[in-house]
């Protein structure tokens, strides 16, 4: 494990809590708030055109989160080399509105009967291309923008975010559908990327152009992220643990819908609902993050969460019609609460590990590595949804959920409390310019 050296603490440094004094910040967790939000009505929506309107089959539901995800294991190396040639900002931009335009695009064919299963296999893959283009840029310009002390902080900010827009966005999501119907529905998520798009524009803090010290080929520079990771054990094992996760807990939502409307007979508004009491759990993992991090140590925080909540997955397969409802709540909300400790401290602790010059890359080769398993996850529950009935195929996923902790086990964070401290090379943000 590379040991950093101890983080500047430059003229700049604000206190701890004290980002929503960041203008800048505050115009990205805005943008991305609202954005969040939206996407939960796609979530939703894509399925549900899926099943309810084009009477597809499970297996073609599966498709579906493979043709989303399939994006970040045909670009997602790429992704990441030219984000480190580039401002992160401006591929943020486009990439929201290339979003924002594809799902408007169902929506339109809907009222002119032009709708189909293939069109829908479109728009996935192709927001999925340009959510691969945006994450790797998010997670690289968070840094930049807050500073080396607020790293944490920012991301348990976000994370809060995430998991309030899966709080009330799956009930309104599935209020909306029911009223406008799932094609329809699709225009709430594309005027969240619009919002998004003015919020990150009106960020002014001078993001400065990366300086390449010579010109060299994409794929060198594709290599120089992969060998970092592969050098880093904790990051090996932490790659690890995130992919198999991804894998099984996909390989669930990709059929659970499936599910919870012809086994356990549930309305769309009733799965939005419990959708949103289990994202609860997120919300409460977002607010405690920062804190469990002091009290237990910022590398026992990271095996801690998995090891403790994976196990709560295996209550999804448990769900009945009436009371049983209960257990899918229960699940999702002890699992979300994990899964957000988990990933709030583990994604700070590979931001501040990394050199600058190499975030892209090196959260593009993550990205590649544990989102990945994520297209494969969606046929993995399609196919064994198919061949052994939805509830045996959750109960399979659900087991290679629960095991996924096991690499963190494997891993140096069991031998230690506290993650290294920062690499050299960080910089204070530049204050903004107006």
């Amino acid at each position: 494990m590379t040991v950093g050296a101890a983080h500047p603490r430059g003229r700049h440094r604000r206190g701890s809590g004290k980002l929503i004094r960041n203008p800048g910040f505050v115009r990205l967790w805005i943008g991305q708030s609202i954005s969040e939000l939206g996407s939960q009505v796609t979530t939703l929506a894509l399925p549900l055109a899926a099943v309810l309107v084009l009477h597809a089959s499970t297996f073609q539901v599966g498709l579906l989160t493979t043709a989303g995800y399939a994006a970040f294991l045909l670009v997602g190396l790429p992704a990441g080399a030219w984000v480190d040639r580039l401002r992160r900002k401006p591929i943020m931009i486009a990439a929201d509105i290339i979003r924002a335009v594809t799902l408007a695009s169902v929506p339109a064919a809907y009222a002119l009967g032009l709708l189909a299963l293939g069109q829908l296999y479109v728009v996935a893959f192709t927001v999925g291309v340009m959510s691969v283009f945006f994450d790797v840029a998010y997670m690289s310009y968070v840094p930049t923008l807050v500073g080396v002390d607020h790293v944490v902080e920012a991301n348990a900010k976000l994370q809060v975010t995430v998991s309030l827009a899966q709080v009330g966005g799956p009930s309104a999501a599935g209020y909306l559908i029911g009223a406008l119907g799932a094609p329809v529905a699709f225009l709430a998520n594309a005027a969240s990327f619009v919002v998004s798009v003015f919020s990150l524009a009106a960020i002014r803090e001078r993001e400065h152009a990366p300086v390449r010290e010579e010109p060299r080929t994409v794929r060198a520079e594709i290599a120089e992220g992969l060998g970092f990771v592969a050098r880093e054990p904790i990051l090996r094992m932490i790659a690890g643990c995130t992919s198999m996760w991804n894998l099984f807990y996909t390989a669930i939502y990709a059929i659970v819908v499936v599910f919870l409307v012809r086994q356990v007979h549930l309305h769309a508004s009733t799965i939005g609902l419990i959708m949103s009491a289990g994202a609860v759990g997120g919300v409460i993992g977002g607010l405690t993050a920062s804190r469990l991090r002091v009290r237990l140590g910022s590398a026992r925080i990271i095996w801690v969460s998995g090891v403790a909540t994976a196990p709560f997955t295996l209550l999804i397969p448990l769900t009945f019609p009436g009371p049983g409802v209960a257990l899918f709540g229960v699940s999702a909300f002890v699992t979300s609460l994990g899964s957000v400790v988990y990933n709030v401290n583990q994604a700070s602790f590979r931001q501040l590990l990394c050199p600058p010059r190499l975030l892209g890359r090196m959260n593009a080769t993550i990205r590649f590595i544990v989102w990945g398993t994520i297209p494969l996850g969606g046929l993995l529950g399609g196919v064994l949804g198919s061949w052994l009935g939805d509830r045996d195929a959750i109960w399979v996923a659900a087991v290679g959920v629960t095991l996924a902790p096991a690499w963190l086990l494997a891993s140096p964070l069991v031998r230690l409390r506290d993650t290294p401290a920062p690499v050299a090379g960080w910089q204070q943000p530049e204050p903004a310019m107006d």
